[in-house]
C-alpha cells in the first residue's frame, strides 16, 4: 500500500512553471513575453539610508571605551580571533592585604588622584600577548608541560614599587618580591620558551616611574608592611577562557 503525500499539488502549477521557463528561454531582443506583462525595468534603486544604517559594516570593530575598563587602553588592535592572553600567579586578598590597601590608597590618591583599586591581583608571568583562536589550546598545553616541573612555593612582599607598563599606558602601585624571587625569575624563564615557541613577545622589563610618581614610594619607604603568600597554581587568560595549572 502507497503512503499518500503530506502535501498535493495541482498539475496547473507545472504547467505554469514550463511556460515560464519557455518564456525565459527567448531569445534577447525578441521582445516576446507573456501577455498582459511588462518587461522588468534593469534600474536599480537606491537603498534607503534608515536600511542601510541597520546593518553597520563587520569591519569596523567594537569602540574602545577605557572608562568601562578600569580605564585601561587597548595597546593592539582588536580583530577577530585574536585573544588577549595573559599567564600570572593569582592571589586572593586576604583580611590584612585589604587593610593594607585601605591605608595606601587614600594616601596614593592624595599624589594621582586618578588611581583606582584593582579588582583583582596577581603577579604577572608574562605581558599581554595576541593569540589566535585556534592555537590557545596547543598554547596551553605546552605551557602545562612547562610547569608541571615547579612545586608550592611560599614568597614574601615588602616592599612599595611604581611600575610602569612598555606602552606606557599604565602605571602600577605594588609590593616588591623579596623572597621566593629566584622562583620567579625560574618561571618566567620558562614562560618565555613557550613564548619563543609559538613566536610570541617575551616577558618585559617594567619601566621606571616618572618622577611624581617616587614621591609615593617616599611616602611608604618606611612603613612595615609584610605580605607572605603561598603560590599554589599559575593562571593562563585567553580572552574570556581561564586556564589552571596546580603546582605540585
Amino acid at each position: 500500500m502507497n503512503a499518500a503525500p503530506l502535501v498535493g499539488y495541482s498539475s496547473s502549477g507545472s504547467e505554469d512553471e514550463a511556460e515560464a521557463v519557455a518564456a525565459g528561454r527567448s531569445k534577447p531582443g525578441s521582445g516576446l513575453h507573456r501577455c498582459g506583462q511588462n518587461p522588468l525595468p534593469s534600474q536599480r534603486f537606491p537603498v534607503p539610508d534608515s536600511v542601510l544604517n541597520m546593518f553597520p559594516s563587520t569591519e569596523e570593530g567594537p569602540e574602545d571605551d577605557s572608562a568601562r575598563h578600569g580605564g585601561r587602553i587597548r595597546t593592539f588592535p582588536h580583530e577577530r580571533g585574536n585573544w588577549a592572553t595573559h599567564i600570572y600567579i593569582p592571589y586572593e586578598a586576604n583580611e590584612e592585604f585589604q587593610d593594607l590597601l585601605d591605608v595606601l590608597l587614600p594616601r596614593a590618591q592624595m599624589f594621582a588622584p586618578r588611581l583606582v583599586q584593582m579588582e583583582e591581583f596577581h603577579l604577572s608571568l608574562s605581558q599581554s600577548v595576541v593569540l589566535r583562536h585556534h592555537w590557545i589550546l596547543p598554547f596551553v598545553q605546552v605551557l602545562k608541560d612547562r610547569m608541571a616541573s615547579f612545586q608550592r612555593f611560599f614568597f614574601t612582599a615588602n616592599r612599595v614599587k611604581i611600575y610602569t607598563n612598555q606602552e606606557k599606558t599604565r602605571t602600577f602601585i605594588g609590593l616588591e618580591v623579596s623572597s621566593g624571587h629566584a622562583q620567579f625569575l625560574d618561571m618566567v624563564s620558562e614562560v618565555d620558551r613557550v613564548m619563543k615557541e609559538f613566536d610570541l613577545t617575551t616577558f618585559y622589563q617594567l619601566s621606571s616611574p616618572c618622577c611624581w610618581l617616587k614621591e609615593i614610594v617616599d611616602e611608604f619607604e618606611d612603613s612595615e608592611m609584610l605580605l607572605r603568600v603561598l603560590a599554589e597554581q599559575v593562571r593562563c587568560k585567553s580572552g574570556n577562557k581561564f586556564f589552571s595549572m596546580p603546582l605540585k
